[in-house]
C-alpha cells in the first residue's frame, strides 16, 4: 500500500496482525524506515512492599527475563482496561478498582511508534493460576535493583515504570 502526503510517501509492508514495516520517503531523495507496532500496557502491583514480577523465556534474547506483567493493546480496548487484563491473564491475579497512571513511553522513538502505558497497583486479589510459561515472584525493591544490574530484569520500558514508580513514591514522602 502507499500513501502520499504532499512531501511525504509511505509505503506499508503488513508484516504481521498489528505489525508493518513503514518505508517512509522526505525531503528529496531520503527513505527512512520503522515499524508499526501495537501499544503496550504495563502494570506494577504491590503486595506488602514486594512487587509482583513475571519470569518467562523471552525467544528474540534467548534468555529468560524478569518484567512486570503486560501486553499489546487490542483493538477496541483502552490502556488502562489492557493493564489490568494482562495483569489477570499473565498472574491470576486480579486488580482492584483503577491503577494510577505512571507516565506513557515511546521505547525506540527512531524505529518504533509504539507506546508504553504505565500503571501501578497496590489493590490486587488472588484470583486464579498465572498464565502457562509464566513464573510469579514476589520481590523487594532491591531484589528488582540486582536483577537489573545483572541484566536479568532488562526490559527498559519496565525499569522506567518501576524508577517513576519510585520517584512519585520518593516525592510523597517529602
Amino acid at each position: 500500500m502507499i500513501t502520499h502526503w504532499g512531501f511525504f510517501c509511505m509505503k506499508i509492508k503488513k508484516l504481521y496482525t498489528g505489525i508493518s514495516l513503514i518505508e517512509k520517503k522526505f525531503d528529496k531523495n531520503k527513505i527512512f524506515y520503522y515499524l508499526k507496532t501495537p501499544n503496550i500496557s504495563i502494570i506494577i502491583a504491590e503486595i506488602k512492599n514486594k512487587f509482583l514480577v513475571v519470569s518467562q523465556k523471552r525467544i528474540p534474547i534467548n534468555k529468560i527475563t524478569y518484567e512486570f506483567p503486560g501486553g499489546i493493546i487490542d483493538k477496541g480496548s483502552t490502556p488502562l482496561k489492557s493493564a489490568k487484563t494482562e495483569l489477570f491473564e499473565e498472574t491470576g491475579y486480579k486488580c482492584i478498582g483503577n491503577p494510577k497512571k505512571l507516565g506513557t513511553i515511546y521505547p525506540d522513538p527512531g524505529r518504533l511508534d509504539c507506546k508504553y502505558f504505565c500503571y501501578y497497583t497496590n489493590n490486587i486479589k488472588k484470583k486464579n493460576k498465572p498464565e502457562k510459561g509464566i513464573n510469579l515472584h514476589l520481590l523487594t525493591k532491591s531484589q528488582i535493583i540486582s536483577l537489573i544490574s545483572k541484566k536479568k530484569f532488562s526490559h527498559a520500558c519496565h525499569i522506567y515504570a518501576f524508577f517513576s514508580y519510585l520517584n512519585k513514591k520518593t516525592k510523597k514522602q517529602r
